[in-house]
């Protein structure tokens, strides 16, 4: 289990399959580079960013779902522990970003909603909406996306929130990390801070 947590009260956690950017919007946020495995699943317990002098920090979780080269088994016991941690610390999340793929989401979506079966994404989005933890989609790499409002309008489609995604907008982020460009994703966070009346934490963001 991810024990290293720091004696952190509140927190912003990112969740969201591997190779979708989480690190990039970390470093982006912060200033500052994560050890990132080179392939998939590497990385194994959470990187906690506790820098600050406040009772805050930001976590970037394991990242979950399909990654080559890695047993079912191995994959299935990520995702737990990335579950478990969140629903242990719900009560001081004050933000989940789930990152996805914006060029590959759809897909990846449809290609996993067979009879009985939840995709990974939709099943983590409505996971922290049953914590009511507040949340971020941060739909990244878009800068590779073409018809990019009816993509975030599948999207909500997809995750069972009624389109056109423009209402959405503390919701729904799109982002380009590796370019710089995630104030959609900033603006979001700091909406849903100010909701909870902590303005003083709106200054990571």
């Amino acid at each position: 289990m991810f024990e290293n947590r720091p004696n952190r009260s509140d927190e912003v956690v990112f969740v969201g399959r591997s190779n979708v950017g989480k690190s990039t919007i970390m470093r982006e946020l912060t200033g500052h580079s994560f050890e990132t495995g080179g392939k998939p699943g590497v990385t194994r317990s959470p990187n906690h960013y506790d820098w600050a002098s406040q009772d805050f920090m930001l976590s970037d979780l394991p990242g979950f779902g399909f990654m080559s080269g890695v047993p079912e088994d191995v994959r299935e016991e990520i995702k737990t522990e990335v579950v478990q941690y969140v629903e242990r610390h719900a009560d001081d999340i004050m933000v989940a970003v789930l990152v996805v793929d914006g060029k590959s989401v759809i897909d990846i979506i449809d290609r996993h909603s067979g009879e009985g079966e939840i995709p990974h994404d939709v099943e983590m989005f409505h996971f922290l909406q049953e914590l009511d933890i507040p949340t971020v989609v941060a739909v990244n790499k878009m800068d590779k996306v073409d018809d990019r409002d009816e993509r975030l309008n599948d999207l909500c489609d997809r995750l069972g929130i009624y389109p056109p995604w423009k209402q959405w907008q503390e919701t729904i982020a799109p982002i380009t990390a590796k370019k710089g460009s995630i104030q959609t994703l900033k603006d979001a966070a700091r909406h849903h801070l100010e909701e909870q009346k902590r303005d003083d934490l709106k200054q990571f963001f």
